[in-house]
């Protein structure tokens, strides 16, 4: 019963206000007006509040009824207005319509009565022409005739007027194969006589007459015959050259120089003609043809380059020796005679890729005025590049390029061995000659190959030149320092044996001598070498850039591979410096810095303050020990080169930093003790950091912290440096290395270094 008056509660309504009889419903309907009278009197409220705005509003309404009334009357007259116009428009539109097709068919009328006009004066006019001879005039007749539509105007005619029609195509359709029979003769003639004036003329005609191929063709063979008859004399006048002539060495490079300029200049004359009479897209038909005579051409002048220089003999004989075949000729070739040869043949090629690059410019240049549509634009481009290279011009300079790279590496490699057979030490130098000579002759062989404008044949000498670099003289190189650095050297005599060996201007002397000198200096070749691979890569990539800046990315990706090859080619040189230094430190430097540390060992750090006195004024060890150093450093810093001797410093160092630390870990100390030993550190580390321009006290850093803890007064004092008390400090001692040094103080107590908390 609750929930059914709580049911009738929720669905109360006003209007049955008077009905209700139960409290609880008196009560809610109460509460209900009382917000309902609320909310009345905030709508009233803010009504009011609006009251002047509203008054405002209604004045100005009651102002613009006037206007209002008098828009209304305006708008039905203008609504009468537009509905007169579009009747009026209408009426006048279909009467347009009417005139518009009366005007198409004049029109048409008028055209065709222009039509048998034309028809009927190129009738008179083309026979009075041909008459007078005057081809070009009858030509322009033919042309006319050749754009009216024929079935048009058969269509239109009468009957009476249909036989006077037919006369005129007949005699039209016989004048136009006469005029085209007679202009091939003539223009045959011409070519004969040799009268060029003639042949242009002729050559203009060919299109009027619908024979754009034809004419294209003709004249394609007529600038071909000339090309070949040019070439030719060329040719004979290099046969019967003077060879003490100045260019003698690139006469064949001269030659197809010669032709490549001839055909550029061809074009150059002819292309506004070819443009202005026969339209775009009509130059790549006579650029084929002038490229097969070119292509001709250069068959003739390349087969004769290869029998005066003796290309395939030569080339056979750098092939067997390559290949080390045991029939091989005794003959090697010369490798002065190999340089010239190859210098001409980079230039064949370079001019020919210029050659290539013209043509190729031209043929795309039509291609792009033609063609308006992207996709028959690159398809006719696909054409060109395909064209290109097929041609014999490409294939013969592929051929060339492929035997160049053999002859250029056995090149190279010659002179690798004819620069390690002559190497020797020019007075003053820390090097040989045959790091420099070997540079000098790989720079001279890329650049050669970037001269070819070929980027497989650079992309080939690149990677050969890696090859020659990194393995064959490599090779040389860590041969000599696996040789060893002969042990027992007295290094007093150093300086004198190396100055002893420049003076006579080759590795003289005792044979022990002759192969510690030869050691250092190969050290300082291989580190020159590094050096000299980064410069060798920087000017190489600027000369790249320079040339092949406008080739295709896949190309200048291969560029750039091989050039990357080249930079790293210096870790090979970095690998062998460290070994000759590691075998340096196990002959020369150990055996010296071993017995001066033994020295230290054998000098008691745990001192009274009347032995700290004397040691103060006279050092029993550092002293010493740097005297000896100095001397040692001494004698094999004219033998180095500048970042080698501080290779060496830094590999001394490190040989005495290591048995350094072992000796201080088996000696036993005091606070005296400790306080001498930071005093000689600190003396030894002053010293080495004079000598050299690299970091040395870095190398120092466990000592030095050894040192900091046998200066300690008390065993806990160590907390004040270590762990987060150590401020900038790094320690690169473990806890159980300074609870080990802390136990060389005979004065700590080792149960308290025991309970230290590190």
């Amino acid at each position: 019963m609750a929930a059914s008056s709580g049911d009738a509660t929720s669905a109360l309504n006003l209007d049955d206000v008077e009905n209700l009889t139960d409290p609880d419903d008196i009560h809610k309907a109460y509460d209900k007006l009382c917000e309902d009278e609320k909310k009345i009197t905030s709508d009233l409220d803010e009504l009011l509040e609006e009251q002047m705005l509203l008054e405002n509003k209604m004045a100005g309404l009651h102002k613009m009824l006037p206007n209002l009334q008098n828009l209304q009357t305006d708008s039905k007259q203008l609504s009468s207005m537009v509905s007169f116009t579009s009747t009026l428009a209408e009426n006048v539109s279909s009467k347009v319509r009417q005139l518009d097709l009366a005007k198409s068919h004049v029109t048409s009328c008028m055209q065709r009565v222009e039509d048998i006009l034309d028809l009927k004066f190129c009738t008179d006019g083309v026979q009075a022409s041909l008459q007078g001879e005057d081809y070009e005039k009858a030509a322009g007749h033919i042309h006319r005739f050749r754009n009216l539509d024929e079935t048009v105007l058969r269509m239109s005619s009468d009957s009476n007027e249909g036989s006077s029609l037919e006369t005129s195509f007949k005699l039209l359709h016989e004048a136009e194969e006469k005029l085209k029979i007679i202009v091939q003769s003539k223009f045959d003639a011409s070519v004969h006589s040799g009268d060029v004036a003639s042949v242009e003329r002729f050559f203009k005609i060919f299109p009027l007459l619908g024979l754009h191929e034809e004419g294209l063709t003709k004249f394609g063979k007529y600038l071909a015959s000339q090309l070949s008859e040019t070439a030719d004399g060329n040719l004979k006048q290099a046969d019967h050259s003077d060879a003490k002539d100045k260019r003698a060495n690139v006469l064949y490079a001269d030659t197809i120089t010669l032709l490549f300029e001839r055909i550029a200049r061809v074009v150059e004359i002819h292309q506004p003609l070819v443009e202005t009479y026969y339209g775009p897209g009509k130059l790549i038909t006579l650029l084929k043809i002038l490229q097969k005579e070119c292509d001709r051409q250069v068959r003739k002048i390349v087969e004769k380059f290869k029998d005066k220089r003796e290309f395939d003999l030569r080339l056979q004989q750098v092939q067997q020796q390559m290949m080390q075949n045991k029939f091989a000729s005794a003959e090697k070739p010369v490798p002065k005679d190999l340089d010239i040869l190859l210098s001409e043949v980079v230039l064949i090629n370079a001019r020919s890729e210029l050659y290539i690059r013209f043509f190729k410019r031209r043929a795309l240049g039509d291609v792009e005025i033609a063609y308006q549509e992207d996709e028959s634009k690159q398809e006719k481009a696909s054409d060109v590049d395909a064209f290109l290279s097929n041609c014999d011009l490409c294939r013969l300079m592929q051929e060339l390029i492929g035997s160049y790279i053999m002859m250029e590496q056995y090149f190279m490699q010659e002179m690798l061995l004819k620069a390690v057979s002559m190497d020797s030490i020019e007075s003053g130098s820390t090097t040989s000659s045959m790091v420099d000579d070997t540079f000098f002759v790989v720079k001279k062989c890329v650049r050669r190959a970037i001269s070819s404008s070929s980027v497989d044949g650079v992309c080939a000498m690149l990677n050969h030149a890696c090859t020659l670099i990194e393995q064959d003289f490599r090779e040389v190189l860590y041969s000599r320092v696996r040789a060893g650095f002969p042990s027992g050297f007295d290094l007093s005599q150093a300086y004198n044996m190396v100055q002893s060996s420049i003076q006579q201007g080759k590795l003289q002397s005792s044979d022990t001598e002759k192969t510690k000198s030869l050691f250092l200096t190969t050290l300082n070749n291989c580190e020159v070498a590094c050096d000299y691979c980064k410069s060798l890569k920087s000017s190489i990539e600027d000369e790249v850039a320079k040339l092949y800046g406008q080739c295709s990315e896949q190309s200048k990706a291969k560029l750039e591979s091989g050039l990357t090859d080249l930079g790293n080619v210096a870790n090979n040189f970095k690998d062998v410096v460290e070994f000759g230094f590691t075998q340096l430190n196990s002959s020369a430097i150990k055996p010296r810095i071993k017995p001066q540390i033994d020295i230290f060992l054998s000098i008691s750090h745990n001192l009274l303050e009347e032995d700290f006195s004397n040691f103060e004024a006279n050092d029993p060890w550092v002293q010493n020990f740097i005297v000896s150093l100095d001397t040692m450093l001494s004698s094999f810093k004219a033998s180095f080169t500048s970042n080698n001797y501080d290779k060496f410093v830094s590999q001394a160092t490190n040989e005495i930093t290591a048995q350094l630390e072992r000796a201080v870990l088996k000696s036993i100390f005091n606070r005296l003790g400790g306080l001498h030993f930071d005093k000689e550190l600190r003396v030894l580390v002053g010293y080495l950091t004079s000598v050299t321009t690299w970091t040395i006290r870095d190398k120092f850093a466990r000592l030095t912290q050894m040192a900091t803890i046998l200066n300690l007064e008390k065993v806990s004092e160590i907390l004040d440096y270590w762990g987060p008390n150590s401020g900038p400090l790094t320690w690169r001692l473990t806890p159980s290395e300074v609870r080990q040094v802390l136990s060389l103080r005979v004065d700590f107590r080792t149960d308290e270094i025991k309970r230290l908390k590190l």
